[in-house]
């Protein structure tokens, strides 16, 4: 059982659920979880066209004021019996560097603890919302040319956002470090890129950031696997990376999600 839970959504999340953030506070407390981060996916740069279908991967600038009032209403009914962080899952998008310091610039001073993430990568002008769907992810593939190159950009891209200037307010937790592996059963990559995810372990180390150590895809059935996985987690505790426990819940009962996967010590 972890008493953390540091990436968590919320009913403003437009692909997200309806459930209600006091539902999660009072889940939360019944699973014996002490502090909880609301991590809501923060909007995307305004030049920015998100590739998804709906456009729905991150939540509109001007649900911002209600999201951050949200959680200081709830910090105020749970005193004593729940911690509540106000946190935001950033997207980092290569090209949109300056726009998303612009972004933290207004959103940072309201922020304790927050999530730097990648889900859409670059191919030419175009960008792809590499999770979104197998399908979509397959057809990444098929424009790369091979499954082994969408594992490679990820995790060139990832390395990319800790190199990245986004100004004073840049996360310091990685979001799931490995999320191209998320259809690795369906589509598994030629090898396990040690030398990449090395060299963003190192560099999290080097500036001494957090992991998301994420359980959601324990429940992805083409994955069943945390992110990272345990024998990346492992490397990463054996470096003295802090390793922050995440359920990514979308929904009341996807708190906890995986966690027993996550052992107490790796």
């Amino acid at each position: 059982m972890h008493v953390r839970d540091g990436h968590v959504h919320s009913p403003y999340c437009p692909h997200g659920s309806n459930d209600t953030m006091a539902a999660y506070c009072e889940e939360a407390i019944k699973k014996g979880i002490k502090q909880l981060t609301f991590t809501e996916h923060a909007p995307l740069p305004s030049t920015f066209v998100d590739p998804t279908p709906e456009q729905d991967s991150a939540m509109p600038i001007h649900d911002v004021s209600a999201y951050f009032s949200a959680i200081e209403q709830l910090k105020k009914e749970y005193a004593g019996s729940l911690r509540i962080l106000t946190g935001m899952e950033v997207d980092y998008i290569a090209g949109y560097e300056e726009e998303t310091k612009e972004l933290l610039n207004e959103f940072g001073p309201h922020l304790e603890d927050s999530i730097l993430s990648v889900h859409f990568l670059q191919t030419d002008s175009a960008y792809t919302c590499m999770d979104f769907s197998s399908d979509a992810f397959a057809s990444l593939a098929n424009k790369l040319g091979s499954i082994d190159a969408v594992y490679k950009l990820y995790y060139q891209t990832v390395f990319r956002s800790l190199k990245a200037n986004l100004g004073k307010y840049k996360p310091k937790r990685i979001g799931h470090m490995t999320l191209c592996r998320k259809y690795q059963r369906r589509y598994p990559a030629s090898h396990f890129f040690e030398q990449e995810w090395m060299e963003i372990l190192n560099e999290v180390q080097a500036q001494g950031l957090e992991l998301d150590y994420n359980g959601a895809g324990m429940n992805k059935p083409d994955c069943l696997e945390t992110y990272p996985p345990l024998p990346i987690a492992r490397v990463a505790k054996k470096m003295s990376i802090p390793l922050i426990y995440g359920s990514d819940a979308h929904t009341v009962s996807g708190l906890q999600s995986g966690q027993t996967a996550l052992l107490p010590s790796y």
